[in-house]
C-alpha cells in the first residue's frame, strides 16, 4: 500500500525528472528515459545489479531498499524480503548481458494487483568512458479503468529510480 501511494503521490507532485510517456492505451503502456552516466558500461551495470544501493525505499513494500536484490541471470528475481519473513517478487530476469542489457519481467507496485505485466528493459551503450543508459518499461494487459491512467505515475516513479542510479554510479549517492 505504501507504494501506491507513493506512486499518487509523485504523480501529484509533478516532480517526476524526464518523464516520458511514449504511448498509453487502455490496454497498455510505454514508458521510456536515456540518460548519460559518465561512467564505464561496467560500473554502471555493477550499481543497476545492485538495488538496495540506488532504488528509492519509497517505493518499496517494505520501506527499506535494503531489503531489495537481483539476480541478474536469467530465472533470477528482483526481489524484497518483508518483515516476518515475508517475501516480494517484483520482476524475473529473462535476459542478462552483463555490461549490455538487462530485461525483467513482471509487475511493479499496483501493477501487481491487476491483470497487467510488462518488460523492463536496461540497454548499456558505452562510448569515450561513459554510459548511455536506456530504461523502457512496455505493460500491458488488464487493469480496471484501464491502464492508461496509470502509465504517468509509473513513469514518474521510473524516472526517479534512473536519476537515482545515475547519481549513485557518478557520485556514490542516490539523492
Amino acid at each position: 500500500m505504501k507504494l501506491w501511494i507513493a506512486i499518487v503521490a509523485l504523480a501529484l507532485s509533478g516532480t517526476a525528472a524526464r518523464a516520458e510517456v511514449t504511448d498509453a492505451t487502455p490496454g497498455g503502456f510505454q514508458v521510456r528515459h536515456e540518460v548519460e552516466i559518465a561512467a564505464p558500461a561496467a560500473r554502471v551495470w555493477g550499481v543497476l545489479v545492485q538495488p538496495a544501493s540506488w532504488w528509492d525505499g519509497r517505493h518499496t513494500w517494505s520501506g527499506s531498499a535494503a531489503n531489495l536484490s537481483l539476480a541478474a541471470a536469467s530465472g533470477g528475481c528482483f526481489c524484497e524480503k518483508l518483515p516476518g519473513g515475508g517475501s516480494v517478487l517484483h520482476l524475473s530476469t529473462v535476459n542478462a548481458a552483463p555490461n549490455q542489457k538487462l530485461v525483467l519481467f513482471g509487475a511493479l507496485g499496483p501493477l501487481q494487483s491487476s491483470g497487467a505485466s510488462g518488460h523492463l528493459g536496461f540497454l548499456l551503450t558505452e562510448a569515450e568512458g561513459k554510459t548511455r543508459l536506456t530504461v523502457t518499461y512496455d505493460v500491458g494487459g488488464y487493469m480496471k479503468g484501464g491502464l492508461d491512467r496509470i502509465a504517468a505515475p509509473v513513469d514518474g516513479v521510473i524516472g526517479q529510480q534512473v536519476a537515482r542510479l545515475k547519481r549513485q554510479v557518478e557520485s556514490g549517492k542516490p539523492d
